[in-house]
């Protein structure tokens, strides 16, 4: 291999949900310019293909909490791009940032629908389909807040601790079914749009737990995720990995 062709995903179809924007279109972006071709799936059709355009890839609408949206986008970009080699599960909601005893139940269904519940379809919908081609890399957005537990975002907290779980158990359960990798990443507060709807006093909390003092970048993000769906992160699986500017403690 020449030096031009590391990390590369030249040949491969990834998959980005929530790509429509934030984190999600940088990572779409950025797996795109390492040669994959990227499906991007978002519940707003319209930005996905907005995104989908940008990356020359292809945009589905896709909403993660439901069986049958998870499986029609899936069968979607297998018709246009065939068997899927890459996925990364960015999309999530952060719910509203009270106290516990302010949120209603439904507050809580719907968080974890998206964030937690919609990884598992989205991972049942394309393992097997990995499995049966011998490899595949599957990239959980989890966050700090997992590990840690953030005031006023417990749906959230506690849905992206259940994300780095059930990336831990899937890692285990595939092994040995081929060259198939699960991992997540936590990251800190990264500016984004997502932030638009978090109490300030929230943010500023995230933040001054910080050592770097300050947000992370997009950029930041979808570098490190693509080193983690690339062929030479053969060795890793089940890990989750911090980009959090030295907050994380374990």
């Amino acid at each position: 291999m020449t030096n031009e062709g590391f990390f590369s995903l030249r040949g491969q179809v990834a998959v980005v949900t929530g790509g429509g924007q934030g984190i999600g279109e940088g990572i779409a972006a950025r797996l795109s310019l390492a040669g994959a071709r990227v499906a991007v799936l978002d519940m707003n059709a319209a930005s996905a293909r907005e995104v989908a355009g940008h990356v020359k890839g292809v945009g589905v609408e896709c909403d993660v909490s439901s069986a049958a949206s998870v499986q029609h986008a899936i069968d979607e970009v297998k018709r246009q791009f065939g068997a899927i080699q890459i996925l990364v599960n960015n999309a999530g909601v952060t719910g509203r940032t009270v106290p516990m005893w302010e949120l209603e139940e439904s507050e809580l269904d719907q968080v974890y629908a998206v964030n937690l519940k919609g990884v598992f379809l989205m991972c049942r919908a394309v393992v097997p389909m990995m499995m049966a081609q011998g490899y595949g890399r599957i990239l959980n957005v989890a966050s700090i807040a997992g590990k840690e537990g953030n005031p006023t975002l417990l749906p959230y907290s506690a849905t992206k601790a259940g994300v780095i779980a059930l990336t831990k158990s899937l890692a285990k359960e595939v092994v040995g079914k081929g060259d198939i990798t699960v991992n997540a990443i936590s990251p800190a507060v990264v500016r984004t749009k997502i932030l638009d709807g978090v109490a300030k006093e929230t943010i500023q909390y995230m933040v001054s737990k910080i050592p770097m003092g300050r947000t992370g970048t997009v950029e930041e993000i979808a570098a490190l995720v693509h080193f983690l769906v690339s062929k030479e992160s053969s060795f890793t699986t089940g890990q989750c990995y911090d980009i959090s500017g030295g907050r994380a403690t374990y």
